[in-house]
Protein backbone atom coordinates (compact mmCIF):
# COMPACT_ATOMS: atom_id res chain seq x y z
CA UNK A 1 0.00 0.00 0.00
CA UNK A 2 3.11 2.13 1.08
CA UNK A 3 4.58 1.05 -2.04
CA UNK A 4 1.47 2.12 -4.40
CA UNK A 5 0.99 5.90 -2.51
CA UNK A 6 4.49 6.72 -3.47
CA UNK A 7 4.31 5.88 -7.04
CA UNK A 8 1.61 8.00 -7.07
CA UNK A 9 3.03 10.67 -5.62
CA UNK A 10 5.99 10.29 -7.94
CA UNK A 11 3.80 10.50 -10.96
CA UNK A 12 1.25 13.16 -9.97
CA UNK A 13 5.51 15.31 -9.37
CA UNK A 14 6.07 14.34 -13.04
CA UNK A 15 3.00 15.74 -14.11
CA UNK A 16 2.99 18.83 -11.89
CA UNK A 17 6.66 19.50 -12.93
CA UNK A 18 5.89 18.94 -17.16
CA UNK A 19 3.00 21.26 -16.51
CA UNK A 20 4.93 23.75 -15.33
CA UNK A 21 8.59 23.86 -17.30
CA UNK A 22 8.69 26.45 -19.71
CA UNK A 23 11.22 28.15 -21.62
CA UNK A 24 10.99 30.95 -19.92
CA UNK A 25 12.33 29.29 -16.82
CA UNK A 26 15.50 28.26 -18.75
CA UNK A 27 15.77 31.70 -19.64
CA UNK A 28 15.84 33.38 -15.83
CA UNK A 29 17.50 30.16 -14.66
CA UNK A 30 20.54 32.02 -17.28
CA UNK A 31 19.51 35.32 -16.23
CA UNK A 32 19.33 35.78 -20.07
CA UNK A 33 17.71 39.49 -21.05
CA UNK A 34 18.14 41.90 -23.53
CA UNK A 35 19.54 43.66 -20.87
CA UNK A 36 22.10 41.55 -19.65
CA UNK A 37 25.35 42.66 -21.93
CA UNK A 38 27.86 39.13 -20.29
CA UNK A 39 26.09 37.60 -23.39
CA UNK A 40 25.81 40.58 -26.01
CA UNK A 41 28.63 42.90 -25.30
CA UNK A 42 31.86 40.88 -25.68
CA UNK A 43 32.90 37.52 -26.74
CA UNK A 44 31.66 34.73 -24.57
CA UNK A 45 34.49 32.93 -22.80
CA UNK A 46 35.44 33.20 -19.45
CA UNK A 47 39.19 33.45 -19.81
CA UNK A 48 40.46 35.84 -22.49
CA UNK A 49 42.71 33.73 -24.07
CA UNK A 50 41.09 31.20 -24.94
CA UNK A 51 39.74 31.40 -28.60
CA UNK A 52 36.12 30.78 -29.55
CA UNK A 53 35.55 28.11 -31.83
CA UNK A 54 33.36 28.52 -34.62
CA UNK A 55 31.75 26.46 -37.64
CA UNK A 56 30.88 26.90 -40.81
CA UNK A 57 28.52 25.22 -42.92
CA UNK A 58 27.30 26.37 -46.27
CA UNK A 59 24.77 24.91 -48.53
CA UNK A 60 23.86 26.10 -52.54
CA UNK A 61 20.83 26.36 -52.91
CA UNK A 62 20.70 28.03 -56.19
CA UNK A 63 22.63 29.58 -59.18
CA UNK A 64 20.11 32.83 -59.75
CA UNK A 65 22.78 34.78 -62.35
CA UNK A 66 26.14 34.77 -63.91
CA UNK A 67 27.02 37.96 -65.63
CA UNK A 68 29.87 37.54 -67.39
CA UNK A 69 29.57 41.61 -68.58
CA UNK A 70 30.21 42.53 -65.31
CA UNK A 71 31.65 39.46 -63.97
CA UNK A 72 29.06 39.16 -61.28
CA UNK A 73 27.63 35.73 -59.63
CA UNK A 74 24.74 35.61 -58.09
CA UNK A 75 23.83 32.47 -55.89
CA UNK A 76 21.20 31.69 -53.08
CA UNK A 77 22.87 30.38 -50.17
CA UNK A 78 22.07 28.88 -46.99
CA UNK A 79 24.58 29.22 -44.09
CA UNK A 80 24.77 27.35 -40.67
CA UNK A 81 26.75 28.82 -38.11
CA UNK A 82 27.69 27.21 -34.86
CA UNK A 83 29.71 28.44 -31.74
CA UNK A 84 30.17 27.68 -27.89
CA UNK A 85 29.45 30.05 -25.63
CA UNK A 86 30.86 29.54 -21.97
CA UNK A 87 28.41 31.33 -19.72
CA UNK A 88 25.40 29.00 -20.86
CA UNK A 89 24.51 25.98 -19.48
CA UNK A 90 21.82 23.94 -17.49
CA UNK A 91 20.59 20.74 -16.65
CA UNK A 92 17.93 19.49 -18.84
CA UNK A 93 16.26 17.77 -15.70
CA UNK A 94 15.36 20.22 -13.67
CA UNK A 95 13.53 21.94 -16.29
CA UNK A 96 11.60 18.54 -17.57
CA UNK A 97 13.98 17.28 -20.21
CA UNK A 98 14.43 20.96 -21.91
CA UNK A 99 17.66 20.77 -23.69
CA UNK A 100 17.73 23.52 -26.47
CA UNK A 101 15.78 26.81 -26.43
CA UNK A 102 14.62 29.50 -29.63
CA UNK A 103 15.11 33.03 -28.87
CA UNK A 104 15.87 36.44 -30.25
CA UNK A 105 19.20 36.81 -32.10
CA UNK A 106 20.43 40.63 -31.05
CA UNK A 107 20.35 38.92 -27.33
CA UNK A 108 23.42 36.83 -27.62
CA UNK A 109 27.28 38.21 -29.45
CA UNK A 110 27.56 36.93 -32.73
CA UNK A 111 30.89 36.35 -34.52
CA UNK A 112 31.33 39.08 -37.51
CA UNK A 113 31.58 36.97 -40.64
CA UNK A 114 31.47 38.57 -43.97
CA UNK A 115 32.23 37.44 -47.07
CA UNK A 116 35.36 38.82 -49.28
CA UNK A 117 33.87 38.73 -52.60
CA UNK A 118 30.01 40.38 -51.68
CA UNK A 119 29.93 43.45 -53.30
CA UNK A 120 26.00 44.09 -52.29
CA UNK A 121 24.66 43.57 -49.05
CA UNK A 122 21.84 41.39 -48.69
CA UNK A 123 18.62 43.02 -48.75
CA UNK A 124 17.08 40.08 -47.01
CA UNK A 125 16.92 40.86 -43.41
CA UNK A 126 18.62 37.96 -41.55
CA UNK A 127 17.11 35.40 -39.32
CA UNK A 128 15.71 36.49 -36.08
CA UNK A 129 16.01 33.59 -34.11
CA UNK A 130 19.18 31.49 -33.32
CA UNK A 131 19.27 28.26 -30.40
CA UNK A 132 20.64 26.81 -27.97
CA UNK A 133 20.88 24.08 -26.16
CA UNK A 134 21.66 22.60 -22.90
CA UNK A 135 25.56 22.59 -23.59
CA UNK A 136 26.43 26.39 -24.45
CA UNK A 137 25.97 25.67 -28.03
CA UNK A 138 24.72 28.44 -30.38
CA UNK A 139 23.47 27.68 -33.84
CA UNK A 140 22.48 30.38 -36.32
CA UNK A 141 20.97 29.55 -39.47
CA UNK A 142 20.53 32.10 -42.96
CA UNK A 143 19.39 32.09 -46.20
CA UNK A 144 21.61 35.07 -48.36
CA UNK A 145 21.06 35.80 -51.84
CA UNK A 146 24.30 36.72 -52.87
CA UNK A 147 25.88 39.64 -55.33
CA UNK A 148 29.60 38.04 -55.56
CA UNK A 149 32.38 39.44 -57.75
CA UNK A 150 34.05 36.48 -60.06
CA UNK A 151 37.03 36.22 -61.99
CA UNK A 152 35.06 34.66 -65.30
CA UNK A 153 37.43 32.84 -68.02
CA UNK A 154 35.44 33.49 -70.97
CA UNK A 155 38.23 31.79 -73.20
CA UNK A 156 36.18 28.91 -74.03
CA UNK A 157 32.74 30.37 -74.19
CA UNK A 158 30.11 28.79 -74.52
CA UNK A 159 32.21 25.45 -74.12
CA UNK A 160 33.41 27.44 -70.36
CA UNK A 161 33.80 26.16 -67.00
CA UNK A 162 33.55 28.35 -64.28
CA UNK A 163 34.78 28.53 -60.42
CA UNK A 164 33.98 31.42 -58.40
CA UNK A 165 34.93 31.73 -54.46
CA UNK A 166 33.43 32.23 -51.12
CA UNK A 167 35.65 33.27 -48.95
CA UNK A 168 34.33 33.95 -45.22
CA UNK A 169 36.28 35.07 -42.36
CA UNK A 170 35.47 37.87 -39.63
CA UNK A 171 35.79 41.22 -39.76
CA UNK A 172 38.10 42.25 -36.90
CA UNK A 173 38.81 39.23 -34.98
CA UNK A 174 42.12 37.44 -35.58
CA UNK A 175 42.89 33.83 -35.08
CA UNK A 176 43.56 34.89 -31.69
CA UNK A 177 40.03 35.63 -31.04
CA UNK A 178 38.37 33.27 -33.32
CA UNK A 179 39.32 30.29 -35.07
CA UNK A 180 37.15 29.36 -38.10
CA UNK A 181 36.94 25.76 -39.37
CA UNK A 182 34.10 23.83 -41.78
CA UNK A 183 31.79 21.34 -40.11
CA UNK A 184 31.58 19.73 -43.64
CA UNK A 185 34.24 18.65 -46.45
CA UNK A 186 33.84 18.64 -49.88
CA UNK A 187 31.98 15.65 -50.85
CA UNK A 188 29.28 16.44 -48.35
CA UNK A 189 28.56 19.78 -49.16
CA UNK A 190 28.56 18.88 -53.22
CA UNK A 191 26.33 15.81 -52.55
CA UNK A 192 23.89 18.17 -50.03
CA UNK A 193 24.18 21.46 -52.48
CA UNK A 194 22.65 18.52 -55.29
CA UNK A 195 20.02 17.70 -52.90
CA UNK A 196 18.43 21.03 -51.97
CA UNK A 197 19.22 22.60 -55.42
CA UNK A 198 16.46 24.79 -56.84
CA UNK A 199 17.58 26.25 -59.74
CA UNK A 200 20.59 26.63 -61.87
CA UNK A 201 20.31 29.37 -64.68
CA UNK A 202 22.01 28.56 -67.84
CA UNK A 203 24.63 26.40 -65.80
CA UNK A 204 25.24 23.17 -64.50
CA UNK A 205 26.75 22.69 -60.90
CA UNK A 206 29.68 20.42 -60.89
CA UNK A 207 30.47 20.25 -57.21
CA UNK A 208 31.79 22.60 -54.48
CA UNK A 209 35.37 22.33 -52.88
CA UNK A 210 35.59 23.70 -49.18
CA UNK A 211 39.04 25.13 -47.98
CA UNK A 212 40.13 25.40 -45.10
CA UNK A 213 42.70 28.57 -44.88
CA UNK A 214 44.45 28.49 -40.91
CA UNK A 215 46.01 31.38 -39.65
CA UNK A 216 49.64 30.37 -39.60
CA UNK A 217 50.43 33.70 -37.43
CA UNK A 218 47.84 34.87 -34.72
CA UNK A 219 47.72 38.25 -35.34
CA UNK A 220 45.95 36.79 -39.30
CA UNK A 221 42.69 35.53 -39.75
CA UNK A 222 41.69 32.10 -40.27
CA UNK A 223 39.38 31.68 -43.85
CA UNK A 224 37.25 29.27 -44.99
CA UNK A 225 37.10 28.99 -49.28
CA UNK A 226 34.17 27.74 -50.93
CA UNK A 227 34.79 26.76 -54.73
CA UNK A 228 31.28 26.31 -56.78
CA UNK A 229 32.84 24.73 -60.02
CA UNK A 230 29.54 25.15 -62.56
CA UNK A 231 29.47 24.23 -66.23
CA UNK A 232 27.83 26.15 -69.03
CA UNK A 233 24.62 24.98 -70.77
CA UNK A 234 25.85 25.49 -74.16
CA UNK A 235 22.79 24.36 -76.76
CA UNK A 236 21.18 27.50 -76.82
CA UNK A 237 24.92 29.28 -77.69
CA UNK A 238 25.32 26.52 -80.70
CA UNK A 239 21.48 26.88 -82.19
CA UNK A 240 21.28 30.75 -81.82
CA UNK A 241 24.83 31.85 -82.67
CA UNK A 242 27.40 29.03 -83.88
CA UNK A 243 24.89 27.52 -86.30
CA UNK A 244 23.91 30.71 -87.69
CA UNK A 245 27.75 31.94 -88.38
CA UNK A 246 28.24 28.82 -90.01
CA UNK A 247 25.38 28.70 -92.38
CA UNK A 248 26.00 32.31 -93.29
CA UNK A 249 29.61 31.28 -94.04
CA UNK A 250 28.05 27.84 -96.28
CA UNK A 251 25.73 30.88 -97.90
CA UNK A 252 29.08 32.95 -98.94
CA UNK A 253 30.43 29.19 -100.46
CA UNK A 254 27.52 28.78 -102.41
CA UNK A 255 27.41 32.59 -103.78
CA UNK A 256 30.13 31.13 -106.20
CA UNK A 257 27.44 29.37 -108.14
CA UNK A 258 26.19 32.93 -108.60
CA UNK A 259 26.93 34.31 -111.97
CA UNK A 260 29.72 37.22 -112.35
CA UNK A 261 28.11 39.28 -114.65
CA UNK A 262 25.82 41.98 -113.10
CA UNK A 263 25.57 43.24 -109.31
CA UNK A 264 23.48 40.09 -107.74
CA UNK A 265 27.13 38.31 -106.94
CA UNK A 266 27.93 40.86 -104.89
CA UNK A 267 25.18 42.73 -103.23
CA UNK A 268 24.34 38.98 -101.67
CA UNK A 269 28.04 38.78 -100.57
CA UNK A 270 27.75 42.07 -98.95
CA UNK A 271 24.73 41.34 -97.40
CA UNK A 272 26.11 37.81 -95.81
CA UNK A 273 28.52 40.10 -94.56
CA UNK A 274 26.17 42.52 -92.89
CA UNK A 275 24.81 39.86 -91.20
CA UNK A 276 27.97 38.37 -89.89
CA UNK A 277 28.09 42.01 -88.66
CA UNK A 278 25.10 42.19 -86.21
CA UNK A 279 25.84 39.06 -84.19
CA UNK A 280 29.34 40.18 -83.87
CA UNK A 281 27.62 43.26 -82.07
CA UNK A 282 25.71 40.82 -80.12
CA UNK A 283 28.65 39.08 -79.21
CA UNK A 284 29.99 42.24 -77.71
CA UNK A 285 26.80 42.47 -75.05
CA UNK A 286 27.69 39.10 -73.80
CA UNK A 287 31.61 38.70 -73.27
CA UNK A 288 33.25 41.04 -70.81
CA UNK A 289 35.90 43.84 -72.06
CA UNK A 290 38.51 42.92 -69.29
CA UNK A 291 39.39 39.64 -70.83
CA UNK A 292 42.84 38.62 -70.94
CA UNK A 293 42.66 36.26 -73.93
CA UNK A 294 40.45 36.79 -77.05
CA UNK A 295 37.30 34.51 -76.54
CA UNK A 296 37.50 31.41 -79.60
CA UNK A 297 34.04 32.33 -80.03
CA UNK A 298 35.35 35.89 -80.71
CA UNK A 299 38.01 34.66 -83.30
CA UNK A 300 35.46 32.41 -84.37
CA UNK A 301 33.51 34.97 -85.48
CA UNK A 302 36.50 37.21 -86.43
CA UNK A 303 37.67 34.61 -89.05
CA UNK A 304 34.59 33.80 -90.59
CA UNK A 305 33.90 37.88 -91.29
CA UNK A 306 37.62 38.08 -92.85
CA UNK A 307 37.10 34.83 -94.99
CA UNK A 308 33.86 36.59 -96.31
CA UNK A 309 35.62 39.51 -96.56
CA UNK A 310 38.22 38.14 -98.78
CA UNK A 311 35.25 36.34 -100.69
CA UNK A 312 34.08 39.94 -101.78
CA UNK A 313 37.06 41.15 -102.32
CA UNK A 314 37.83 38.77 -104.77
CA UNK A 315 34.29 38.85 -106.72
CA UNK A 316 35.52 42.54 -106.97
CA UNK A 317 38.44 41.91 -108.45
CA UNK A 318 36.83 39.03 -110.95
CA UNK A 319 34.11 41.14 -112.13
CA UNK A 320 36.70 43.66 -112.77
CA UNK A 321 38.71 41.29 -114.92
CA UNK A 322 35.09 40.53 -116.76
CA UNK A 323 34.36 44.17 -117.03
CA UNK A 324 37.73 44.35 -118.88
CA UNK A 325 37.19 41.71 -121.39
CA UNK A 326 34.05 42.62 -122.23
CA UNK A 327 35.11 46.30 -123.00
CA UNK A 328 37.97 45.01 -124.96
CA UNK A 329 35.12 42.76 -127.12
CA UNK A 330 33.07 45.87 -127.77
CA UNK A 331 36.24 47.90 -129.17
CA UNK A 332 37.28 44.90 -131.79
CA UNK A 333 33.85 44.67 -132.79
CA UNK A 334 33.75 47.82 -133.93
CA UNK A 335 36.48 48.45 -135.26
CA UNK A 336 36.33 44.88 -137.37
CA UNK A 337 32.65 46.35 -138.65
CA UNK A 338 33.93 50.18 -138.94
CA UNK A 339 36.19 48.54 -141.76
CA UNK A 340 33.55 47.30 -143.66
CA UNK A 341 33.59 45.06 -147.63
CA UNK A 342 35.51 47.59 -150.15
CA UNK A 343 35.31 46.01 -153.90
CA UNK A 344 38.04 47.41 -156.08
CA UNK A 345 37.86 47.27 -159.35
CA UNK A 346 40.84 46.31 -161.91
CA UNK A 347 42.11 48.82 -164.01
CA UNK A 348 41.17 47.25 -167.07
CA UNK A 349 37.51 47.57 -166.13
CA UNK A 350 37.89 51.18 -165.26
CA UNK A 351 40.45 52.22 -168.10
CA UNK A 352 39.03 54.41 -171.11
CA UNK A 353 37.24 52.60 -173.75
CA UNK A 354 37.26 53.97 -177.55
CA UNK A 355 34.69 56.01 -179.10
CA UNK A 356 33.29 53.74 -180.86
CA UNK A 357 32.54 51.47 -178.18
CA UNK A 358 30.74 53.81 -176.05
CA UNK A 359 26.91 52.48 -176.90
CA UNK A 360 28.26 48.97 -176.11
CA UNK A 361 29.77 50.38 -173.17
CA UNK A 362 26.29 51.94 -171.61
CA UNK A 363 24.37 48.75 -171.83
CA UNK A 364 26.80 46.62 -170.41
CA UNK A 365 26.73 49.06 -167.29
CA UNK A 366 22.98 48.98 -167.37
CA UNK A 367 23.19 45.25 -167.39
CA UNK A 368 25.51 44.94 -164.39
CA UNK A 369 24.42 47.57 -161.70
CA UNK A 370 21.41 45.54 -161.04
CA UNK A 371 23.95 42.06 -160.35
CA UNK A 372 26.26 44.79 -157.90
CA UNK A 373 23.00 45.70 -156.13
CA UNK A 374 22.23 42.11 -154.95
CA UNK A 375 25.56 41.81 -154.24
CA UNK A 376 25.21 44.78 -152.33
CA UNK A 377 22.94 43.68 -150.39
CA UNK A 378 24.00 40.29 -149.73
CA UNK A 379 27.21 41.68 -148.16
CA UNK A 380 25.55 44.08 -145.70
CA UNK A 381 23.56 40.52 -144.58
CA UNK A 382 26.69 38.73 -144.47
CA UNK A 383 28.62 42.04 -142.17
CA UNK A 384 25.43 41.81 -139.80
CA UNK A 385 25.54 38.11 -139.32
CA UNK A 386 29.75 38.32 -138.47
CA UNK A 387 29.05 41.23 -136.19
CA UNK A 388 26.73 39.02 -133.94
CA UNK A 389 28.56 36.09 -134.15
CA UNK A 390 31.75 38.48 -132.96
CA UNK A 391 29.50 39.79 -130.34
CA UNK A 392 28.38 36.04 -128.59
CA UNK A 393 32.14 34.63 -129.03
CA UNK A 394 33.93 34.59 -125.56
CA UNK A 395 36.38 33.10 -126.28
CA UNK A 396 37.82 34.28 -129.25
CA UNK A 397 41.47 34.65 -129.36
CA UNK A 398 41.77 38.35 -129.02
CA UNK A 399 38.68 39.53 -127.12
CA UNK A 400 38.26 36.62 -124.88
CA UNK A 401 41.78 36.70 -122.74
CA UNK A 402 40.88 38.33 -119.40
CA UNK A 403 37.82 36.66 -119.62
CA UNK A 404 39.79 33.60 -119.44
CA UNK A 405 41.69 35.19 -116.80
CA UNK A 406 38.79 35.55 -114.43
CA UNK A 407 37.35 31.96 -114.96
CA UNK A 408 40.77 30.67 -113.78
CA UNK A 409 41.22 33.04 -110.91
CA UNK A 410 37.65 32.19 -109.69
CA UNK A 411 38.23 28.64 -109.99
CA UNK A 412 41.64 28.55 -107.86
CA UNK A 413 40.15 30.77 -105.54
CA UNK A 414 37.05 28.40 -104.54
CA UNK A 415 39.53 25.77 -104.12
CA UNK A 416 41.81 27.61 -101.80
CA UNK A 417 38.88 29.42 -99.94
CA UNK A 418 37.17 25.69 -99.28
CA UNK A 419 40.52 24.34 -97.95
CA UNK A 420 40.92 27.37 -95.46
CA UNK A 421 37.38 27.16 -93.96
CA UNK A 422 37.84 23.74 -93.72
CA UNK A 423 41.38 23.94 -92.10
CA UNK A 424 40.42 27.06 -89.74
CA UNK A 425 37.18 25.70 -88.49
CA UNK A 426 38.75 22.51 -87.53
CA UNK A 427 41.47 24.14 -85.90
CA UNK A 428 39.05 26.23 -83.42
CA UNK A 429 36.48 23.51 -83.08
CA UNK A 430 39.92 21.31 -81.75
CA UNK A 431 41.15 23.96 -79.74
CA UNK A 432 37.33 24.35 -78.02
CA UNK A 433 37.27 20.87 -77.06
CA UNK A 434 40.79 20.64 -75.58
CA UNK A 435 41.47 20.78 -71.87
Amino acid sequence: MLVSFLFLLLISDEVHCEQNCSYQDVLNYLNLSGNNELYSMTRPVKNYKNPTQVSLEVLLYAILDVVEKDQKFIPYVWTVTRWNNEHISWDPNQFCGIDNVSLPSEILWKPDLTIEEMTEKDKAPPSPYLTINNKGDVEVQNDQVLVSTCRMHTYKFPFDIQSCNLTFKSIIHTAREIRLQPSDNSSEATEWSREVMRTQYEWLFINMTVTANNASELTDQDMIIYTITMERRSLLYIVNFLLPVLFFLCLDLASFMISDYGGEKLSFKVTVLLAITVLQLILNEILPSSSNQVPLIATYCIVVFALMMLSLLETIFVMHLREKGSRETQRDTHDWTQGGFNYNVSSSETGEVAPGAEEDRHNKLTGNSYTLERLSDELRAMEKTLTLFLKSKKEDKTSGYWTRVAKRVDKFFFLFYVILVLLLLILIFLEWKSD
